[in-house]
């Protein structure tokens, strides 16, 4: 499910708080996911590694369609989103619907790119954004 994304600003802490609860969750994991299978077969057919997502990743998947924070927009065309994802870049320094995009880019190019999620997971990045997330939502 999408939205429309100035609504993410109407939202509660009450439904910001499933969100919210993965941080300390996050903050503890160091196995997001693993890459499985791949190779010859015994029958010399060649078999595709595949990816499978840790139980926070899926339940961060789960939740931010849940809530939903997935906002639709051309993600694959956001330069500016690019920019954000650096390590050195200030989250705090955007608005909320941007971090909302931020998830909804990184969250869509998984699908394109297996293992693009789990990537913002070990870079810290999907950490930070909550973090910022939980900043502008106790400001309210």
């Amino acid at each position: 499910m999408t939205i429309k994304a100035e609504h993410v600003y109407d939202y509660t802490l009450e439904q910001w708080e499933p969100l919210l609860d993965l941080i300390p969750a996050i903050e503890q994991t160091s196995d997001f996911g693993k890459i499985s299978g791949g190779g010859v077969n015994e029958d010399q057919t060649i078999s595709l590694p595949y990816y499978t997502p840790s139980k926070i990743v899926q339940e961060f998947l789960h939740t931010v369609y849940d809530i939903p924070i997935i906002i639709p927009f051309d993600w694959a065309a956001w330069d500016e989103g690019r920019k954000m994802a650096q390590p050195d870049f200030d989250l705090d320094s955007v608005d909320l619907i941007t971090k909302c995009k931020l998830i909804t880019a990184i969250v869509r190019n998984d699908r394109f790119c297996e293992g693009a999620l789990d990537n913002a997971f070990v870079s810290g990045l999907i950490l930070r954004i909550l973090t910022s997330i939980e900043h502008d939502v106790h400001k309210t």
